[in-house]
């Protein structure tokens, strides 16, 4: 669980260093020290942000502890590169929304709309695959590839309201919790964060969607397969809607901790659209 918490207490027992009782986990933000030592920048990252991803500064560092022994271990940096294959993928990913939208509302063909998502995940799961056998990691890509799974679910359940495939408060619960997460975009940036680390519940969540969508749209028919999968369906979807609820709670308290503890950054080392597409 990354809920936010305080700062554990690191006070050394008697006869023992102060050093000896800090480590990794207890690493915390200690205004006093950074401002005594130059070397060492603050961290914007709270208890539960570090755990799920790669904190959006550098951390406070006790005296005398090295910067290896309290980051995780190195991941490859992105790289300002645009044309790469994963971000062909991305990009083909991202031209098929609105193919598949018209699919679903004008002729209101299933089967091919069903095609289009099917071939969308496909490339979902082949850019990742190709940016780590490659070692294609880019600025760009880790944009697009979310910014593809949100519109996919959002045509989807625009598509399935209008169908009457789903009620509209579904659609109204999933749509509005990323409508409130992005509004808390400009306050991050105060802070040093682009965005929040992606939660592990909040993959999960995708997942679930990302699977229960395109069974629903199988599920229309009086045929066999239509009627297995209309259950199945409906299962995927109240799992992710759970768990899209429960992700978008954890990244409402990680905000509350990161206003509460977390430093401002000046106005001109604040992440902007232009700095994290590597302009």
């Amino acid at each position: 669980m990354s809920e936010p918490s305080r700062p554990p207490d690191t006070t050394a027992s008697p006869g023992q260093p102060a050093s000896a009782q800090v480590g990794p986990s207890s690493v915390t933000p200690q205004p006093s020290t950074a401002a005594q030592t130059s070397d060492h920048v603050p961290d914007r990252s709270a208890p539960g942000v570090a755990e799920i991803g790669e904190p959006a500064g550098s951390q406070f560092l006790p005296s005398g502890m090295s910067d290896a022994e309290v980051r995780p271990p190195a991941r490859p940096q992105p790289s300002d590169r645009i044309w790469t294959v994963p971000n062909l993928l991305s990009m083909l990913r991202l031209a098929g929304v609105p193919l598949f939208l018209w699919l679903l509302l004008g002729p209101q063909d299933d089967i091919w709309a069903l095609v289009v998502l099917a071939v969308s995940a496909i490339t979902d799961w082949a850019d990742g695959k190709l940016a780590r056998l490659l070692d294609q990691y880019s600025r760009l890509g880790e944009l697009l590839d979310p910014a593809a799974d949100r519109l996919y679910i959002l045509a989807a359940l625009v598509g399935f309201v209008i169908r009457g495939f789903i009620p509209w408060w579904v659609a109204a619960l999933i749509i509005g919790r990323d409508v409130l997460l992005a509004a808390t975009l400009p306050l991050l940036r105060r802070y040093g964060y682009a965005a929040l680390p992606v939660h592990y519940l909040g993959k999960a969540a995708t997942f679930c969607l990302l699977y229960g969508l395109p069974m629903l749209l199988l599920a229309q028919g009086d045929y066999l397969v239509a009627q297995i999968a209309l259950p199945i369906s409906y299962a995927f979807i109240a799992w992710g809607l759970v768990l899209y609820l429960w992700a978008g709670g954890i990244y409402a308290g990680q905000i509350v901790w990161i206003t509460r503890h977390a430093p401002l950054v000046p106005a001109d080392r604040r992440p902007t659209a232009r700095s994290l597409a590597g302009d």
